[in-house]
């Protein structure tokens, strides 16, 4: 998006993404709540380890997204699945079966998968100008 003679950027009219990006961002999402069902199972599975592994895995999900797609919404979209299969995950069924057990585990699983899709979607590339010089006058 080119805003040479234009103006600023910001000032330039929202315009719909192509449909190849609409498809990945939806795919983050499908991906995200996949992640987060296997984290889910995961982290308890192997205490320690488990844990770790799960949210090392929806880290690298959040920040790949957000470096394949080269903006903010690669890390929203995956953390927006993630965080909905995992709310669903917690809710009990009316025979009182859940997923999560009421352990450390499982609460240091939903805060830290939280703020990591939060600092990921803050350490992601923002809109970016196209052109090289930054500088006035270049």
């Amino acid at each position: 998006m080119s805003s040479a003679g234009r103006g600023s950027m910001l000032a330039q009219p929202l315009q719909r993404p192509p449909a190849g990006r609409i498809a990945a961002l939806f795919g983050l999402i499908v991906l995200g709540a996949l992640v987060g069902l296997a984290g889910a199972l995961v982290q308890a599975a192997w205490f320690p380890g488990g844990l770790l592994l799960a949210l090392a895995g929806a880290a690298g999900l959040f920040l790949g997204g957000s470096r394949a797609l080269g903006s903010r919404s690669g890390a929203v979209a995956p953390a927006f699945g993630w965080v909905v299969a995992v709310i669903l995950l917690t809710a009990s069924r009316p025979e009182g079966d859940f997923l999560f057990g009421a352990g450390g585990g499982s609460y240091l699983f939903l805060l830290g998968g939280m703020a990591l899709a939060v600092i990921c979607a803050t350490m992601g590339l923002g809109r970016q100008p196209d052109t090289d010089g930054a500088r006035l006058g270049k």
